[in-house]
């Protein structure tokens, strides 16, 4: 290697090598030695299980997933994170959407989903119990009177959230169009580190891959965010009958640090009961 990258001030001990079984190439000095931040950015990890056998493969980690690995992994040890569940019955919000699909769609040359449902659920349950739309600084805690909120969005790279400005003001047309540029931006590599900063609360919908539950992680600074499942049609009890609804387990987790249990659940519970009644939705804006 050339004097050019042999530098004495580069810490050897926090950059990821991307060469065979993680040796350090000249290239990754170069990058390290343009951008000294990046190499606070990786996390060491260990070769100790490096391929030994020929039917074992070595899957090189693009910079954005350690990044997200790092950054989950701070998550866990700087925030004390509990959930909460509840069920919610969507019939109502299906029904919505059955009627006047085709009327949207025609109006807003969009459709009329569910995030939408869930985004104005959210800012509502936000309104009423503020520091779930907060983040911590040192002994003080900054409460938001704007509503950011971070749509979760899977890529080919991890997960990435970019935010959603503004979403108290805006329409169902326009969060809806909203999320499906943002989507689109965030798996065409075109989004910005702008786009994906500022959140005061995020939403991820781990349902489009099929699971029934799941635990959300934080996006810190944050210290909420809602998790959305799988719609599964189960039996509930209605008014003394047993009737088939489709269900949804909704999960929120929180930093204890700052949020109580009993708030946490409170602000669950007017989710939920805003989604099984959205025309409160319509009535408040």
């Amino acid at each position: 290697w050339s004097s050019d990258v042999c530098s004495s001030d580069l810490n050897h001990e926090n950059i990821i090598g991307t060469g065979p079984n993680g040796k350090i190439t000249k290239e990754d000095l170069l990058e390290i030695k343009k951008d000294p931040e990046k190499s606070e950015s990786h996390i060491n990890i260990s070769n100790d299980n490096a391929p030994k056998r020929k039917d074992e493969e070595i899957v090189k980690l693009s910079r954005r997933r350690i990044t997200i690995a790092k950054r989950l992994k701070d998550v866990q040890s700087e925030t004390v994170m509990t959930t909460t569940y509840n069920e919610v019955d969507l019939s109502s919000v299906i029904a919505i959407r059955k009627k006047y699909q085709d009327q949207f769609v025609k109006k807003h040359n969009t459709k009329l989903g569910f995030m939408s449902f869930f985004v104005k659920a959210s800012v509502n349950s936000l309104q009423s119990f503020p520091h779930l739309n907060a983040e911590l600084h040192q002994d003080e805690l900054i409460v938001k009177k704007y509503y950011d909120i971070g749509i979760a969005v899977a890529t080919d790279e991890g997960l990435v959230v970019p935010v959603l400005r503004g979403a108290d003001k805006l329409s169902s047309a326009e969060i809806e169009l909203g999320i499906a540029e943002l989507a689109t931006k965030s798996r065409e590599k075109k989004i910005t580190l702008q786009e994906l900063q500022g959140g005061t609360f995020s939403i991820t919908n781990g349902g489009v891959f099929g699971p029934l539950m799941s635990t959300p992680l934080l996006n810190p600074p944050q210290v909420g965010i809602l998790g959305m499942h799988k719609i599964m049609e189960k039996p509930l009890a209605v008014d003394g009958e047993i009737v088939i609804r489709p269900v949804m387990m909704l999960a929120v987790t929180y930093d204890h640090r700052i949020i109580d249990g009993s708030m946490a659940v409170q602000f669950l519970v007017r989710i939920k009961n805003l989604l099984e009644d959205p025309y409160q939705l319509l009535i408040d804006a």
